[in-house]
């Protein structure tokens, strides 16, 4: 190839380019989801269901998955004007205007809406949760979600946050970031929120949510999948929790002084955490965990 040539597109450059966003901001958010869906068993033709598809980063990369026979449901209950740099509708239609567009159906539903409104439909083939556990409002629900869906997937795949990290990383600050929000965010009513943080369950906590709704942890399916640089999310949690706006929800939400300071306390040691890393271009992202899941005959 001549020095003039361009060289072919990356599978994580086609992705990221149909997103909408352009290739700079999100190739290594697509390159982080194909990295978690090659852990899961999607294969071509596969009918796939997806809950908490947000603005379509991980549904992209389904959709080439499954390939020209395969197809996507994917739901998510967001207000279509909800979301940055683009709203969950914006984004939806750039997707649907490209090549994988035709392999997507957008649904604006609560997930446990969803599944409980269809009960007779096709059993999916397979089913995603990818980094959506956090938004649910509770434990309570989350695990009366995987009850309804034991019975309309034959695999649960699911993605989320670790809360760990490789020693020494700086991930270690996107960790408590993420456990001062959900300190505050359990003291407020769910009704009120919008965080990204409103539930925090471990990898620990979902494999027993999963158990007592009646689904098998797949042997040899546990792994754990480190973000590449240009993943932003530890940076956009740390910039959420110590923020001004931060401090005022704890007034506003918390009315025992032994509570505020346990959050407090928190909301410190992400200050410190975030000196120690020089800054928040220092930030990084904590590691992601898959697992898959059967679900009931």
């Amino acid at each position: 190839m001549s020095t003039s040539e361009t060289p072919p597109a990356t599978l994580a450059e086609k992705i990221a380019s149909l997103s909408g966003y352009g290739p700079t901001s999100s190739v290594p958010q697509a390159q982080y989801r194909l990295d978690l869906i090659a852990r899961w068993p999607i294969p071509k033709g596969a009918r796939v269901l997806e809950l908490g598809c947000g603005q379509g980063d991980t549904t992209l990369a389904l959709a080439e998955a499954v390939g020209e026979t395969g197809h996507v449901d994917a739901v998510d209950p967001g207000p279509l004007d909800y979301g940055a740099p683009k709203t969950l509708g914006q984004a939806h239609d750039t997707i649907s205007a490209g090549p994988l567009g035709s392999r997507i159906t957008w649904i604006q539903s609560e997930p446990l809406a969803f599944l409980s409104a269809n009960p007779t439909a096709p059993r999916y083939d397979v089913a995603v949760l990818a980094h959506s556990l956090w938004y649910f409002a509770s434990p309570a629900l989350i695990l009366t979600t995987l009850r309804a869906l034991a019975t309309r997937a034959r695999r649960i795949c699911i993605a989320e946050w670790s809360l760990s990290c490789a020693e020494g990383t700086s991930g270690t600050t996107h960790i408590l970031a993420v456990l001062v929000q959900a300190a505050l965010e359990c003291r407020k009513p769910p009704s009120t929120s919008t965080a990204n943080v409103r539930t925090v369950v471990s990898p620990a906590r979902i494999k027993e949510l999963a158990a007592e709704a009646g689904l098998v942890l797949q042997a040899g399916t546990e792994a754990l999948v480190t973000p590449g640089a240009g993943v932003y999310d530890g940076r956009w949690e740390t910039e959420h929790a110590v923020r001004a706006q931060f401090a005022e929800e704890v007034e506003t939400f918390v009315g025992d002084d032994r509570e505020k300071g346990v959050i407090y306390a928190f909301r410190d040691a992400v200050q410190t955490s975030l000196d120690r890393v020089g800054g928040m271009k220092g930030v990084g992202t904590m590691d992601g965990w898959v697992a898959v899941f059967e679900g009931t005959e």
